[in-house]
């Protein structure tokens, strides 16, 4: 489903437009957060539309996300088992059978690849969190149970966890 692919200059520019933005409702912003859990844990709380990462001092890094769309959530704890830039991708079976049209492979780096920037894959099943093509769909239930970031917040947040990141799912 994900292929490897370079660090590149979208990736670069993608960490400065992260840089440079603000709190507004869009951005990503350190929010209180205390539900115990481990420093740099990432929790998604799907009825929420939002990513955190618990930075362990009461606070978490919130994130705005596209989650899954109705019946196509999950929930349940994995952690990060790849983390992987300009990614290629190949339509899971299911999305292949409900979008036939679609190529077998779109290239890390294409307009028409919705991995965008960066992704990193999640253990136990063919889900990730990722950017994406599709920036106007954060915030809403739109994947096949992928987490979508702005790239801009998925280029920010593969620098600040490893894999084997513990990630829990929440509706």
């Amino acid at each position: 489903m994900f292929g490897k692919g370079k660090y590149s200059a979208v990736l670069a520019g993608a960490l400065a437009v992260g840089v440079c933005l603000g709190g507004g409702a869009e951005a990503r912003e350190v929010v209180p957060f205390a539900d115990g859990l481990a420093p740099g844990s990432v929790v998604v709380r799907t009825s929420e539309r939002r990513l955190y990462l618990v930075n362990g001092d009461g606070t978490a890094i919130r994130y705005p996300v596209a989650v899954g769309k109705p019946g196509k959530q999950w929930s349940g704890s994995t952690q990060i088992d790849g983390k992987y830039y300009q990614p290629d991708w190949s339509p899971p079976a299911e999305v292949k059978r409900d979008k036939p049209w679609l190529p077998n492979l779109i290239r890390g780096g294409s307009p028409g690849n919705p991995m965008g920037v960066a992704a990193m894959t999640l253990r136990g099943g063919e889900y990730a969190i990722h950017g994406t093509n599709r920036p106007n769909s954060i915030g809403t239930f739109a994947s096949y149970g992928c987490i979508r970031m702005y790239n801009h917040d998925i280029a920010d947040l593969i620098e600040r966890v490893s894999v084997g990141t513990q990630v829990y799912v929440l509706r």
